[in-house]
C-alpha cells in the first residue's frame, strides 16, 4: 500500500470532521479505519459513533473529489500530509489531548519536531510590542529554538519577522519559524502577510488542520491555537489586553502542561493587563530571551546549543541588572525620551529596555507619559 492510499481513510473521516477522540472508538467498532470507510451506512448509523451531521459528510456524494483533491495537493513539491500515524507528525503535538488527526503542512515538515517557542501577542500591538516580540524572536531564534506563531497583523507578524533575521549560533544559516493558520493552505489570512508567508515556507513550514479553501472564520482561530501551543515547549505573550485571543493560546499551553511566560509592561498601558493578569495566575514573569533559556534549557540540553551558546547565556546571564538599570537610567531626563530614542543612545536590545522601564517606574525613578515616552523624576 502507498503513502498516499495509507492517506485515503484518514482524509475521509477528516472530511467528516471525526475528531481524534473518536478515532479509537471507530477503530473499536470497525476493526480499522480502512475497514470503517467501506462498512455501509447503515452500520454507521447501527454503530453510533458519529453524530448525524458527521455522517451526513461522510457519506456525501462529493467526498471522493474532496480526498482526490487533498491527495493531488500532496503531490506537489513541498506539501506534506501529515496522520496521526505518520512518522514525521509532531510528537509533542501528538501528546495533546485533541491533537489534529490531519495536518496540512507547506515546507520543511521535519522542522515541525524541532523544539519550538510559541510567540503570541495582541493584532493591534504597540511600536514597542512589535520591536519587543522580533527582539525576543530573532535572539531565541539565533539560539536554535524554532519561533512559531500564527502569522496575524501586530505581534505575530513581529516574532516570524525577527526569527527570519535571525543567524543562528548553531551553524545553520538562518532562524525558522512556523506559520499555524486558520485558513486552508490555499490562501494567506491576512493577505498583507502574502509575501511573509511565502519566505517562511522558503525555509520554515505553514501548518493548517483545515481542508484547502477553508476560509477565515472567527471561531477558527481560538480552535487552530492550541496547536500554536501543543507544538510549542512553551508559550510567550509579549503584549495582550485583558481580552486578546493569546490568552487563550496561553491558557490552552497551561493545560497541556507547557510552561507560559509573559512580558510585563507599564501598569498605565491597557495593552499589558492581559500579561499581568498572566502573571498572577502564575506565568513567568520574563524580562529578556535568557530567562527563557533559563527556564527550558532542562529540556534542551544537549541537543539544542551547541557548547558555547550556553557558555555566552551563562555570562549574559551573570551580569548583575542592576548594572542595566543604572545604565539605562542615565540616558532618561526630566524631558520627555521615547523608545527608539532610549534604543540608539543606550544600544541595549527592546526586550531588556521595556523590563528595565518598568523596573525603574515602579522605583519611582521614571514615569510614563502619553505617546510612549517617559521622564525622570528624581
Amino acid at each position: 500500500m502507498s503513502d498516499l492510499d495509507r492517506l485515503t481513510p484518514w482524509l475521509t473521516l477528516h472530511f467528516a470532521r471525526v475528531g481524534a477522540k473518536q478515532l479509537s472508538d471507530v477503530e473499536a467498532v470497525f476493526g480499522s479505519l480502512e475497514q470503517s470507510v467501506s462498512a455501509p451506512e447503515s452500520a454507521w448509523r447501527a454503530a453510533q459513533v458519529l453524530k448525524e451531521k458527521q455522517l451526513d459528510l461522510l457519506f456525501d456524494p462529493g467526498l471522493a473529489e474532496k480526498v482526490a483533491q487533498a491527495l493531488e495537493w500532496a503531490e506537489q513539491p513541498n506539501q506534506h500530509l501529515l496522520t496521526l500515524a505518520s512518522d514525521d507528525y509532531p510528537p509533542l503535538l501528538k501528546q495533546i489531548a485533541d491533537p489534529p488527526p490531519v495536518l496540512y503542512v507547506r515546507g520543511q515538515v521535519a522542522l515541525l519536531s524541532d523544539p519550538q517557542l510559541a510567540i503570541v501577542g495582541s493584532r493591534n500591538a504597540s511600536k514597542q510590542g512589535r520591536l519587543m516580540a522580533e527582539d525576543f524572536a530573532q535572539y531565541l531564534a539565533g539560539v536554535g529554538l524554532t519561533i512559531t506563531s500564527g502569522l496575524a497583523s501586530g505581534i505575530d507578524k513581529a516574532a516570524h519577522e525577527g526569527a527570519l533575521k535571525a543567524e543562528t549560533k548553531a551553524g545553520g544559516p538562518q532562524g525558522t519559524t512556523v506559520a499555524v493558520v486558520a485558513t486552508g493552505l490555499d490562501r494567506v489570512y491576512p493577505a498583507a502577510n502574502r509575501e511573509l508567508a511565502h519566505r517562511i515556507v522558503d525555509t520554515g513550514a505553514m501548518v493548517s488542520e483545515y481542508p484547502l479553501g477553508t476560509q477565515p472564520l472567527a471561531h477558527f482561530f481560538p480552535q487552530r491555537n492550541r496547536i500554536i501551543s501543543g507544538l510549542s515547549l512553551g508559550t510567550l505573550v509579549v503584549e495582550a489586553a485583558l481580552k486578546s485571543g493569546s490568552l487563550i493560546t496561553a491558557r490552552t499551553a497551561s493545560e497541556q502542561g507547557r510552561e507560559v511566560f509573559a512580558v510585563p509592561g507599564s501598569i498605565n498601558n491597557p495593552q499589558v493587563k492581559g500579561c499581568h493578569q498572566l502573571i498572577r495566575q502564575g506565568a513567568k514573569l520574563v524580562e529578556s530571551g535568557q530567562d527563557i533559556l533559563e527556564e527550558l534549557s532542562p529540556m534542551l540540553q544537549p541537543s539544542l546549543f551547541a557548547e558555547e551558546a550556553f557558555s555566552s547565556l551563562a555570562t549574559e546571564s551573570s551580569a548583575p541588572k542592576n548594572d542595566v538599570k543604572k545604565g539605562l537610567l542615565k540616558f532618561i531626563e526630566f524631558e520627555p525620551i521615547g523608545l527608539d530614542e532610549l534604543a540608539v543612545l543606550s544600544k541595549l536590545p527592546v526586550s531588556d529596555i521595556q523590563s528595565q522601564l518598568l523596573m525603574l517606574e515602579l522605583s519611582g525613578d521614571i514615569e510614563a507619559l502619553s505617546a510612549g515616552r517617559w521622564r525622570r523624576l528624581r
